[in-house]
């Protein structure tokens, strides 16, 4: 829906619905009236307001919500970037296009890679993730932040892309994923959720979910929300890749998906202070532990210890989130206001994984397990104002603070083996990193005719270590007639380096396989060190686009083109040198330009008062660093989800889904700059997955739930560890069977 004029009757008025209802999209329209001391009629003056820049921005044509109802209809087995990656724009890929870690696959939007992709929990950033160490070639091997809310609990997903998500700050270039929770109840209720995921093949893990929430009232202006949630997915079996990889018996194969066992649980207080003030302390603890499959950076096909770890499905890594957060929410009567506080602690603990050579990023202990610890502040207000000078508007201003603190010893105790690299100690580095932002914005939506809607806005940033940034932004929107709109936007977006890359304690080493093929080994390989002196990255992000929505049909079409520039990668040119080894010491660098664009649409059509048709795709035409032409990400050169939803009967729903997933081209450039050569340029081919779901409301309080995924049992498989096999990194698992059962009260 198109966020509209409202006429209110007093400002008042306006500030409670914006503050009681600030998802509302329109409302009616009404004449103020007042009496005179006579007794005669009085007219008083309307005061004309429009919702909010952030309200209107999520009516852009970048934009997606995922409903409650859609989720309970598919549930994911476990994460919900099954559920988001259905819609346009969105793709699910490994940290980089080198293939590392390929099965970790994480949410891309608009081919901008997992790490410009911003995740909030009801507005509150979430950066778990950035606990894991970033390796040379771009990867983390982490599963991402989209697993911190059982399924269950979601009210609705915002699935925010291109100019509408820089209002959030660094990290956004690629889009925002906002994921709500359900709020408190006003009377007492509950749920128990069962869930499972059985697939066909015994080589594919099986996932169990139980989960459980309780809301209400405790007295009369105190209300609370408690919930729970266990789910543990086996991962695939060791040997899942062996045959159509070809690796030999004595090799490890290329992994398949691992496990992951998830532990949440999660508590909400909320105090209507008065009718127009609201109080929310909230506070949660989830742990994710895996159960390896095998998975490794680069070599180490023959590891014993990899092997065995992954025969035992061990937990080799472990992900405790522990936040707490205070809320408030205000109205003052010409005037609405939002004040928020956050704390976020992760404890990153795994077994150790080489720093050095052929067996970075793989694990080379069973017993010693080290930790990570990152703790994230961040507190933020903003002001909601209606203006009628010089137009009707509602301007918004705001602050935010955000600051870092990682400790990661271990990953900082990469030694120089003889010489040393200027300005860092040889050994006993510190782990520690910090970073401080500040930043204020301002934006309106201003109704500028009863036609035209425009949503201009900027930001500024204040890094500690990489100093200002500016974002401004403009959005707008047109009625061309009652139905059809053209919306467009462009905004320049940014991304900090993170604190692994711009720490000068941070190296990595390869002894010589590794080192570029412009600057090869001169005898003591190849070091790379954190860079405090890197720019921040920045995107200037476009798009326009044409929306039909009117009498149940809706169909939109949106062409993007995002210029990239300053993207951090591990550097190619050496800065220095270590003259008793003749060791090469390269540093994290800025690459000057790249280019992401393409088209995204939908169709909807109601094909009968109980049937309808939906279909969305995303077409990529760019991605790529205008240097060196190699993509951003492994992406399909195109997608298409399409669904046909029957509401058989007012208790059974049916739904049948295709997504079909175009060719994904691989780099044409290997890790050291080389070309790549015979499978490293094999295609992953195009191919389509089918499936059936079904829902059956028994009553208010039972709700079953069914459904048959990869219909067709259209498997794939990984076939190298790194980019060998060209885009084969990742598993598309075979058919399974999915039950949930649902009592509630």
């Amino acid at each position: 829906m198109n966020a509209r004029l409202t006429i209110c009757r007093t400002a008042t008025a306006i500030g409670l619905a914006l503050a009681a209802a600030p998802y509302a999209a329109s409302a009616q329209e009404a004449a103020p009236t007042a009496e005179k001391s006579d007794g005669t009629a009085l007219v008083l003056p309307t005061v004309t307001v429009v919702d909010t820049a952030e309200e209107e921005l999520k009516q852009a044509p970048g934009v997606s919500i995922i409903t409650a109802e859609e989720i309970a209809r598919r549930p994911p087995a476990n994460d919900l970037s099954e559920v988001i990656r259905r819609m346009p724009g969105v793709n699910l890929t490994g940290n980089s296009s080198s293939g590392q870690y390929g099965n970790n696959r994480q949410i891309d939007l608009r081919g901008m890679g997992p790490e410009n992709t911003l995740i909030l929990i009801d507005g509150k950033p979430v950066a778990s993730r950035n606990s894991v160490r970033f390796g040379r070639s771009g990867e983390r091997n982490t599963r991402g932040d989209s697993n911190w809310v059982p399924a269950e609990q979601v009210e609705r997903i915002e699935v925010i892309r291109g100019p509408a998500a820089a209002r959030y700050g660094s990290g956004a270039s690629g889009g925002v994923v906002n994921i709500i929770t359900r709020p408190p109840t006003d009377t007492l209720a509950g749920s128990v959720t069962l869930f499972t995921n059985q697939p066909e093949s015994g080589d594919e893990g099986d996932s169990r979910r139980i989960g459980f929430t309780l809301s209400g009232p405790l007295m009369e202006a105190l209300s609370f929300r408690l919930y729970g949630n266990y789910n543990k997915t086996d991962g695939d079996d060791p040997d899942i890749n062996r045959d159509a990889s070809g690796a030999a018996g004595a090799a490890n194969p290329p992994a398949g998906r691992e496990g992951v066992e998830n532990k949440d649980i999660d508590g909400l207080l909320r105090w209507q202070m008065t009718p127009a003030q609201v109080l929310e302390a909230e506070a949660g603890y989830s742990r994710q532990g895996n159960i390896y499959a095998g998975d490794r950076a680069l070599g180490g096909t023959d590891s014993t210890i990899i092997s065995d770890l992954a025969d035992k499905g061990a937990e080799t890594n472990v992900m405790k989130r522990t936040t707490a957060s205070l809320t408030h929410k205000g109205d003052w009567e010409r005037a609405t206001s939002r004040l928020m506080f956050q704390y976020e602690h992760t404890d990153n603990t795994r077994l150790q994984e080489g720093l050095a050579g052929g067996g970075e990023g793989n694990i080379n202990t069973t017993s010693n397990f080290v930790t990570s610890k990152l703790k994230n502040y961040i507190a933020s207000g903003e002001l909601n104002i209606p203006l009628t000078v010089p137009v009707d508007m509602m301007l918004t201003t705001g602050v935010e603070w955000r600051r870092e603190e990682l400790n990661d010893p271990f990953s900082m105790s990469q030694a120089v083996s003889q010489g040393s690299i200027p300005g860092i100690d040889n050994t006993g580095r510190s782990g520690k990193a910090d970073a401080d932002t500040s930043a204020v914005f301002a934006e309106a939506n201003i109704a500028v005719t009863d036609r035209l809607m425009l949503t201009p806005g900027v930001r500024f940033d204040h890094h500690t270590q990489f100093g200002d940034n500016w974002s401004p932004s403009l959005n707008a929107s047109y009625d061309v007639f009652d139905g059809l709109q053209v919306k467009g936007g462009i905004a320049r977006a940014f991304k900090a380096p993170n604190l692994y890359q711009s720490n000068p304690n941070y190296l990595y080493y390869t002894r010589g396989n590794g080192c570029p093929l412009a600057y090869q080994n001169l005898g003591g390989g190849c070091y790379i060190q954190g860079n405090d002196a890197l720019d921040a990255e920045t995107s200037l992000n476009k798009e326009i686009g044409l929306v039909y929505d009117r009498d149940g049909w809706a169909a939109s079409a949106t062409y993007f083109h995002n210029d990239y520039e300053d993207r951090i990668q591990a550097g190619m040119v050496p800065v220095g040198l270590i003259p008793s080894t003749r060791a090469r010491i390269f540093k994290w660098e800025n690459v000057p330009k790249a280019v992401v664009a393409g088209w995204e649409g939908n169709v909807l059509v109601p094909v009968l008062e109980t049937l309808s048709f939906n279909t969305n795709f995303t077409y990529m035409t760019e991605s790529k660093n205008k240097d060196t032409g190699e993509p951003l990400s492994i992406i399909p050169e195109y997608t298409i989800n399409s669904t046909l939803d029957w509401q058989a009967t007012d208790q059974l729903t049916l739904l049948l889904s295709m997504t079909h997933y175009g060719k994904q081209e691989p780099r044409r450039l290997n890790s050291r700059g080389g070309a790549a050569t015979g499978a490293e340029l094999d295609e992953r081919g195009a191919y389509t997955l089918f499936g059936v779901n079904a829902s059956y409301e028994f009553n208010d309080s039972y709700r079953l739930a069914a459904g048959i995924s990869n219909l067709f049992d259209r498997r794939l498989y990984r076939l190298d560890t790194q980019s060998g096999a060209g885009a084969n990194t990742y598993n598309e698992p075979g058919r399974a069977y999915t039950l949930s059962l649902t009592a509630s009260f």
